[in-house]
């Protein structure tokens, strides 16, 4: 029985904007560090089949990049648009737009699944994987023929979001978590399916947990799921699609980011330095996990204040995200540097990846950097998506990864004549830039809306 009364979530979005961030923030990063841990040990069990193994993954990863990039993207677009209908109390929109950013995943999946079973080889072979391209096949093809799973989650989790119910996803998430833990050694060494277990892993518990969500959806929830008062409205879909399409832009930057650093550190140090990259971006991945949780509670928080025209609200719901962000960052930059000789060990336990110990360490030591800035430039972007404004968070992206990154990496790797070391060095000079320019964006959008309402009194 769907609940109409404002839940203590709905409540919790309208309330004191730092209580906000602090409330909803500590659950979602809980459940994002869950949530992150599906890639991280698939990696983790992988890299006990050898180098070529964990690179094989790692040339699949741009492409689920891609359906995780416009996937978060709907749940996003959803979080954005239905907080916002939340904070200006029309709850008739709100519901009306959880029922098309179902009907966008059922589209968004079907074009997937099609698209990318059909031109997996062919991308592989265009990214020169050698001889990994039977393994890469193995592990995409199972993945992606389970794209519905990926999309439905991320989806639901973002309608989850909207109305402040974060709890709900930690449960599904730290549910989704512990079956793929205990999958993934059984399939991968148990049944000796090997990269295919992994993918297998992956996909059932993904959808174990869509059948949860969806359970939940006809339970208690702010919002109503009833699809006899569906009335379709280009208007909802263009709002949830000018955030979707920005944010899944974004991930489509980080896949061809992920394939361009594949391709130079193939160039300079072979599948050696891509089993690296994709081993230790994994870790980077999972302890960047809190600032991005915090930037998706932002989201939710910015979305209901613009609705309800606090503008004010949205330089201290910035400022404070940032700032607990930073605190978070400063104890991983310690404990991973420390650590990092340790931390190797997860991808270089196996007979065939005990090589790779030293270069992860190396690689982790370095990237530390990144987290620094970080905190700056997430929780400002996810400003621009809160308020509806994701053209300036793609562009931001698009700065970031395609021009930043690619061009420092490439420099001082080739160039320069750095080697993979170079490429370390220029992800985090590339992120740098580009968090700084969010945050001086961010803070000159705020100020704007600012003037604007003190004018329009």
């Amino acid at each position: 029985m769907t609940n109409n009364a404002k839940t203590k979530g709905v409540e919790t979005l309208l309330g004191e904007p730092k209580q906000a961030v602090f409330k909803l923030a500590i659950p979602m990063i809980i459940a994002m560090v869950i949530n992150s841990l599906y890639t991280f040990i698939d990696s983790i069990w992988v890299a006990g089949l050898g180098d070529c193994a964990l690179a094989s993954v790692g040339f699949v990863n741009p492409l689920y990049l891609i359906i995780l990039g416009f996937s978060n993207g709907i749940g996003a677009g959803a979080t954005s648009v239905i907080s916002r209908y939340i904070g200006a109390e029309d709850k008739k929109e709100a519901d009306n737009a959880a029922l098309h950013v179902l009907l966008l995943i059922v589209i968004l999946s079907i074009f997937f699944t099609i698209t990318l079973l059909y031109f997996l080889k062919p991308v592989l072979l265009a990214m020169d994987v050698g001889k990994a391209i039977d393994l890469s096949l193995s592990y995409g093809n199972i993945l992606f023929a389970g794209s519905f799973f990926i999309v439905f989650t991320s989806g639901a989790y973002g309608l989850f979001r909207a109305e402040g119910n974060v709890k709900k996803t930690t449960y599904a998430m730290l549910f989704g978590a512990i079956l793929n833990i205990i999958l993934d050694p059984i399939l991968i060494y148990g049944l000796n399916l090997g990269v295919k277990g992994a993918a297998i892993a992956t996909i059932t518990s993904l959808a174990c947990v869509s059948l949860l969500l969806f359970y939940w959806f006809k339970s208690d929830t702010y919002l109503s799921f009833d699809f006899k008062d569906f009335k379709y409205k280009n208007k909802i879909t263009k709002q949830i699609l000018s955030i979707s399409l920005p944010n899944g832009s974004e991930f489509l930057f980080m896949a061809l980011l992920s394939a361009s650093l594949n391709m130079i550190l193939m160039s300079v140090s072979g599948v050696n330095g891509v089993a690296t990259y994709n081993g230790g971006w994994k870790l980077v991945s999972l302890v960047l996990v809190p600032t991005i949780a915090i930037g998706n509670t932002v989201i939710a928080i910015a979305g209901a204040n613009y609705g309800a025209k606090k503008y004010e609200n949205l330089a201290i719901i910035q400022n404070y995200a940032i700032k607990l962000s930073g605190i978070i960052s400063i104890f991983l930059v310690i404990f991973v540097f420390i650590f990092a000789p340790q931390i190797s060990y997860l991808f270089a336990y196996g007979p065939n990846s005990a090589d790779l110990s030293a270069s992860i360490t190396e690689f982790l030591r370095i990237t530390v950097l990144y987290y620094i800035f970080v905190p700056f430039g997430f929780p400002s972007i996810s400003i621009f998506r809160g308020i509806g404004k994701g053209l300036n968070s793609l562009v931001i992206a698009f700065l970031r990864a395609l021009v930043f990154q690619i061009m420092f990496a490439y420099v001082l790797a080739v160039v320069l004549g750095l080697g993979k070391t170079g490429v370390w060095y220029g992800i985090v000079a590339g992120s740098a830039l580009g968090s700084i320019i969010s945050f001086i964006w961010a803070k000159m959008t705020i100020k704007r809306l600012i003037k604007y309402k003190k004018v329009a009194k």
